[in-house]
């Protein structure tokens, strides 16, 4: 049978505007569709931060110089992005696989992920998004109910929660790409946050960590292996100091105290190392392993020969 993957794509792989992002999909295309040559089933979650933020800016202004038209809430923003940055994505990997002689279907899944209306992070935002504002502006976000912080010389900007996800609701459409052995890009950006209300689903004024949503997706499809590409070949204890130390193959138990120890940052690495470890604890025995490492050395990454490897035992 054949081995399940699935790819959390950093923005690093994605670029920040459209240019740049039609120049880096095609570099994140080729090492994808080697992962697929290598016989792996591949699922794709990827990081929307530019890109969310954009469209949310973009849509906000509008509403603001059009009265008829209303502003575009975070879920709906989120939404947007999984659309454009997915479409990119599709026809990029779609490519790169004919070039090969490969004949599969890639796909975007516009993603939902519920999240806990009781997360205690929705009492604590700290995702920055969007345009900056001065104090007017930010005063009347806060009277919608809305976060705002402010930047020293710089002016205000809104600030929304990042709960963890629960459960992916289009899950059974994932699970049965990837069972007819196609390729799927799903929760892009770490879904659109909803909340479960009765027999509907409302957006919530949230943004989930892409790193929590694919190690969920990974959990849920039952992958064997999860990749997580961000800017650096190998993850660091004591980064960028005289004391670093790179980390090569690590067990579940060793990462856990070194979150204990608050070795990760907060921001950035710990997402991704959580997210790593609650895969691989989900289902104990089954031989599941995690890989962090940038783009450059997905390859070599997955064969063991470099990256970061983290392993149950």
């Amino acid at each position: 049978m054949k081995k399940r993957i699935v790819v959390a794509l950093g923005h690093k792989a994605l670029g920040t505007t459209l240019p740049e992002q039609k120049i880096a999909v095609k570099k994140s295309s080729e090492v994808l569709a080697d992962i697929v040559e290598e016989g792996f089933q591949v699922a794709i979650c990827h990081s929307n931060a530019p890109q969310v933020g954009m469209i949310h800016t973009a849509m906000n202004e509008f509403g603001k110089k059009h009265p008829h038209y209303t502003e575009a809430p975070m879920s709906v923003c989120s939404a947007m992005s999984q659309g454009y940055i997915g479409y990119d994505l599709q026809n990029s990997i779609h490519s790169a696989l004919l070039k090969r002689g490969i004949y599969k279907t890639v796909s975007t899944i516009l993603t939902q992920v519920t999240v806990d209306p009781y997360d205690e992070a929705f009492d604590h935002p700290v995702k920055v998004i969007g345009r900056y504002m001065n104090a007017e502006e930010a005063d009347l976000e806060e009277r919608k109910g809305n976060y705002c912080i402010e930047e020293p010389g710089k002016g205000f900007r809104r600030i929304v929660a990042a709960p963890k996800p629960k459960t992916i609701v289009e899950i059974a459409a994932i699970q049965a790409l990837l069972d007819a052995d196609q390729i799927v890009i799903a929760a892009g950006g770490g879904g659109i946050p909803v909340l479960a209300q009765g027999a509907d689903l409302k957006g919530a004024s949230a943004i989930i960590e892409k790193d929590y949503a694919s190690g969920l997706l990974a959990q849920e499809v039952n992958a064997d292996v999860l990749l997580i590409l961000t800017k650096d070949e190998h993850l660091w204890l004591n980064y960028e100091s005289e004391n670093a130390v790179a980390l090569h193959q690590v067990t579940v138990e060793e990462m856990k105290q070194h979150i204990a120890n608050n070795e990760f940052p907060k921001a950035s690495k710990l997402p991704k190392v959580q997210a790593a470890v609650d895969f691989i604890e989900a289902k104990k025995g089954a031989g599941r392993k995690a890989v962090i490492t940038d783009l450059a050395h997905a390859m070599d990454a997955l064969a063991g020969k470099t990256g970061t490897i983290i392993t149950e035992s």
